[in-house]
């Protein structure tokens, strides 16, 4: 599964982008919001990946940041929810945004979402509420949220969970490293190390 890419950008739209890596040209699904912040055509960007596989096709969804593509997921799976209407849920709102209208009960401004009406809008709420924080990012993150900016533990988040293990997990070990290991040692590599060590412990 891919879970990242780097390339140049070759295409770039609101609704989608092609990235260059190594020769290859990537079409992935973007969201406004990822859009944005793309640069421009001809410039190398980075995008976090959701690998999306069906019976007829296998579509890449990117986003451009950690807190998009965990928002994105949980939205899949709110029954009723497909990757275009997740795709246009992160497109209308900010991810801080849409939680807080989840934690507030706010039918109203989830309805206005396009192709969100007055019941979606209320499934969403139901199956959303105890998974989101009104700060933005997905609860299965909020317990290494602050952390999460960094680099080395998103990587070494990203490579764990294509490992299998559970999210939940992830987050408790790595919260538990970083805060054993003085910065300086915080690299991707030692954290992916010692994680799969005592996962598997």
């Amino acid at each position: 599964m891919i879970a990242r890419l780097t390339g140049v950008v070759v295409e770039s739209g609101f609704a989608g982008c092609v990235l260059d890596v190594h020769g290859v040209g990537y079409e992935i699904a973007i969201p406004l919001s990822t859009f944005e912040k793309l640069p421009q055509i001809g410039d190398e960007a980075t995008l976090l990946i959701y690998t999306h596989v069906r019976e007829d096709a296998i579509v890449l969804f990117g986003f451009a940041s950690i807190e998009e593509k965990n928002l994105f997921k949980q939205l899949l799976n709110v029954s009723g929810i497909g990757g275009k209407l997740a795709l246009s849920v992160l497109s209308a709102l900010p991810v801080a945004n849409f939680c807080g209208a989840v934690q507030s009960s706010d039918v109203k401004s989830l309805s206005r979402i396009p192709g969100i009406g007055k019941r979606t809008a209320e499934r969403l709420i139901v199956e959303l509420k105890d998974k989101v924080t009104s700060t933005g990012a997905a609860s299965v993150f909020a317990s290494v949220g602050e952390q999460a900016s960094s680099t080395a533990i998103g990587d070494a988040a990203l490579a764990l969970e294509q490992l299998g293990f559970k999210r939940e997990a992830i987050d408790k070990v790595l919260k538990t490293i970083s805060s054993e290991l003085p910065q300086s040692e915080q690299n991707s590599e030692n954290l992916l190390r010692q994680a799969i060590i005592r996962l598997k412990g």
